[in-house]
């Protein structure tokens, strides 16, 4: 296992021209103005490491954490520099050889993290249905189930109700999680030995596609796999079918910032009837969890998601639809910080909202 060390991203550190276009898209500089909140200006710390100016201390690990992992800066950058990568390996070097550091490895360790996920895996399968399977000549669906869904079995009702009459078969593995968790708290170590135990258990698999309905963990698998993807909504596009609610719905829709694209939205619910979709301003603007974030920087991850569920008021949607179960907790969060005209709108992950139609309608002889 090869883990590479900050000096090993020198060059990518002296490419960033400090033209502050990172300001423009981080949520984080938005809401404070600090310029050590962006890119820039956690390089310009960087650099003073690597040439011996400054000490990778406890002062510089506080404004890697002054990040929310979005990746816009990233998708924004001129100079295609990696920004994430940067900071996990940097975030890895300083937290490794720090109490606190080795504290939360342990805690995310496979003995700890791992043992917690299978311990309620067991306990939650009484409450789970038996998840579809179908003929040999269905298509084949490689489920990624995630750390959320893995501790929690509604998904699994969720998904067995939207496509039992589908001719598609749900295979699931023993996954790990994506890794996610281990980048952001920069255990790289951990990050490796999950990424490796979810190549091992797509080896020997066959199937046509890696179904997802996190778009965190979709994301995220996509760094260390080559496979073919598809997340919940695109799947239930290909499958054509319709969906009749009872009574008339206003739904609005925020997308998550790992979210590659959302271009199967706008068709599923146009199959949905007695829905209306209100698109919000600013819908694909973050949430404000980022995971760890909302606890080592909460007054900043509050005041963010209070803007969220600014922008979800003014649309009057009984709904918000989302297909992140992180960002399912970071709305929650600004619209009950919004008062009584956030409290009232319900959260919703686009299965969940799907499954409670009161009617699924299947199209004949579907095919992908």
């Amino acid at each position: 296992m090869s883990i590479k060390e900050l000096k090993d991203f020198a060059d990518d550190i002296n490419k960033c021209s400090k033209c502050g276009l990172c300001q423009s898209v981080c949520p984080v500089y938005k809401e404070t103005g600090n310029d050590c909140a962006v890119s820039r200006g956690k390089f310009v710390m960087l650099d003073g490491v690597l040439k011996g100016d400054l000490k990778l201390n406890k002062n510089i690990n506080k404004y890697l954490d002054l990040c929310l992992k979005c990746g816009k800066c990233t998708d924004f950058c001129p100079s295609g520099i990696d920004v994430c990568k940067i900071f996990e390996t940097a975030k890895y070097q300083y937290a490794k050889n720090t109490l606190s550091g080795k504290i939360v490895f342990f805690i995310e360790s496979n003995l700890i993290f791992g043992n917690f996920i299978r311990f309620f895996k067991t306990i939650t399968k009484p409450f789970r249905k038996q998840i579809i399977g179908k003929s040999s000549n269905s298509q084949k669906l490689l489920y990624f189930k995630g750390c959320v869904n893995n501790v929690c079995p509604r998904t699994d009702i969720y998904l067995n109700k939207i496509f039992k009459n589908s001719d598609i078969e749900i295979i699931e593995k023993d996954f790990d999680c994506c890794g996610l968790p281990f980048l952001s708290s920069g255990n790289l170590e951990r990050y490796e030995q999950a990424k490796n135990h979810n190549l091992k258990m797509i080896a020997d698999c066959k199937f046509d596609y890696i179904l997802t309905d996190c778009a965190s963990c979709e994301s995220t698998l996509r760094q260390y796999m080559d496979v073919k993807f598809i997340n919940i909504g695109e799947l239930i596009n290909r499958q054509g079918l319709k969906f009749k609610f009872a009574k008339p719905l206003k739904v609005t829709f925020h997308k998550p910032c790992h979210l590659a694209n959302d271009n199967f939205l706008k068709p599923l619910l146009n199959n949905c009837e007695n829905i209306e979709y209100i698109e919000m301003n600013d819908y694909e603007a973050c949430c404000g969890l980022g995971g760890e974030f909302a606890l080592k920087n909460n007054r900043i991850s509050r005041e963010i998601s209070k803007k969220k569920a600014e922008n979800i008021i003014k649309t009057n949607a009984d709904i918000v639809l989302t297909t992140c179960p992180g960002c399912i907790l970071g709305l929650k969060q600004g619209l009950i910080l919004s008062g009584k005209d956030g409290r009232k709108i319900r959260v919703k992950s686009l299965t969940e909202f799907l499954a409670s139609s009161s009617e699924i309608i299947s199209p004949e002889n579907i095919k992908f």
